[in-house]
């Protein structure tokens, strides 16, 4: 028997998933917009579901009704990421369910996550004596899980801090060991970093943490330190699957994903193995990397679609001929917005020194500073929003990660000097 569904203005409505062939297991993803604008009430019945196909990641196209999100995080996800994942919301290829409803122990969701990882093990060359875990937490519980499995309570370690992650990922490991900050920005407000051979390393450090580039400071490592004992224990969430990176020279590499390569609540974990069974007996059974890599990331349910994501984003990165060719991207972009700001005549500035500057997070100041609000304003108008500093710097931050297409920081860059010629 059919049943009915009404709604008030403030109700969430259930449309039809066959409408426009949005949900239909054997349709291509269409616009948003044609989602949204559908209310009528329905009705509605069980039905069998056919066998779908597996479907290309369609083509990205924008539809007019998406802003240009130029947030830090949880950031802009590529379009046709979303088109595909949208097309397979109600029925996950044949399967007669949707990712979201699956058991993380079936063959479904265990093709996912396998998928996933040996993608990304091509996308990043991961050798063969890392494992590749994807944990819940963020990178904020990656602060405490690291010093809790990689060394005892008395040992040194040392730590590079070069914004503010990287001091809140100082401040945690004090609770579990020996940390000593070998090198601060933060008396010139973390806008450069310290000559590699300058850095006063502890000689018996069992690890050596960098924050790989700062969200908030926009400060990026271009190289990195050797540490003279220990391991190079990389945080990347901000940066993450933005360029090549060799992973053979870092002992650990974490990274919450809602930057670069999915939804937030995924934290990538890249360890090699024989730093994984040493962990304090303090630690508890969820922050253990042995018993997270044992169980293949499935000690407890992982953030299943989270996850699915994160393989859709790893699959568009290598179609677009893997990240040497997404750098290439990268670099334009970020040249783009640079050179609006340098060649501004100080009307913008960005504190951050050149030779570090991030290729994702571009903060940037007006001379006039009363006039921000207006240019955080006029930019929303014109569908370029979240575009307002971190609350502890102010002034603006562009966030450009990977998936900030070309046409936004295009729009952006027109918008500021159109606004500057209307207020110098």
């Amino acid at each position: 028997m059919a049943t009915k569904l009404t709604s008030s203005p403030n109700s969430l409505l259930l449309q039809n998933p066959y409408r426009h062939n949005l949900l239909k297991p054997n349709s291509s993803a269409t616009s948003f917009s044609n989602f949204a604008t559908q209310n009528k009430p329905i009705s509605i019945r069980c039905a069998a579901t056919s066998t779908a196909a597996v479907s290309p990641i369609p083509a990205n196209q924008d539809p007019e009704d998406r802003v240009f999100n130029f947030a830090a995080g949880p950031a802009t996800l590529p379009a046709n990421v979303l088109q595909k994942a949208q097309a397979e919301l109600y029925n996950w290829r044949g399967s007669g369910m949707s990712v979201m409803e699956m058991s993380h122990r079936g063959k479904e969701f265990l093709s996912i996550i396998q998928k996933a990882e040996a993608d990304l093990r091509s996308l990043l060359n991961i050798p063969e004596d890392y494992a590749v875990l994807f944990l819940q937490g963020g990178g904020t519980t990656q602060f405490a899980m690291i010093p809790l499995n990689l060394c005892k309570p008395d040992d040194p370690v040392d730590y590079v801090v070069t914004g503010s992650w990287g001091d809140k990922a100082f401040k945690e490991a004090q609770k579990f060991c020996k940390p000593k900050v070998i090198w601060s920005g933060k008396s010139e407000k973390y806008t450069k970093i310290s000559p590699y051979e300058s850095l006063e390393q502890s000689p018996d450090a069992k690890y050596l943490h960098i924050c790989a580039n700062e969200t908030i400071h926009g400060v990026e490592f271009k190289d990195y330190p050797t540490p003279k004992n220990g391991i190079l224990v990389a945080d990347m969430s901000s940066n993450f699957c933005s360029k090549p990176v060799d992973v053979s020279k870092f002992g650990l590499i974490y990274a919450g994903a809602q930057k670069n390569v999915g939804p937030s609540g995924v934290t990538i974990v890249i360890i090699k193995k024989d730093l994984i069974g040493n962990a304090q007996e303090i630690t508890p059974v969820m922050l253990d990397y042995k018993i997270q890599a044992e169980n293949n990331s499935l000690y407890n349910t992982p953030p299943c679609f989270g996850i699915y994501m994160c393989g859709l984003v790893f699959e568009d990165l290598l179609a677009q001929g893997g990240l040497t060719e997404v750098e290439k991207k990268n670099k334009k972009k970020a040249e783009l917005i640079y050179k609006a700001i340098d060649e501004s005549n100080g009307f913008y500035r960005c504190p951050v020194e050149k030779s570090v500057r991030s290729l994702m997070n571009v903060p940037f100041t007006l001379e006039k500073s009363d006039l921000e609000a207006e240019f955080i304003k006029e930019a929303a108008k014109e569908k370029m929003v979240q575009l307002k500093g971190h609350r502890s710097v102010g002034g603006m931050r562009a966030s450009i990660y990977n998936a900030m297409p070309l046409a936004g920081v295009e729009k952006l860059v027109a918008f500021m000097k159109d606004f500057q010629a209307r207020h110098a």
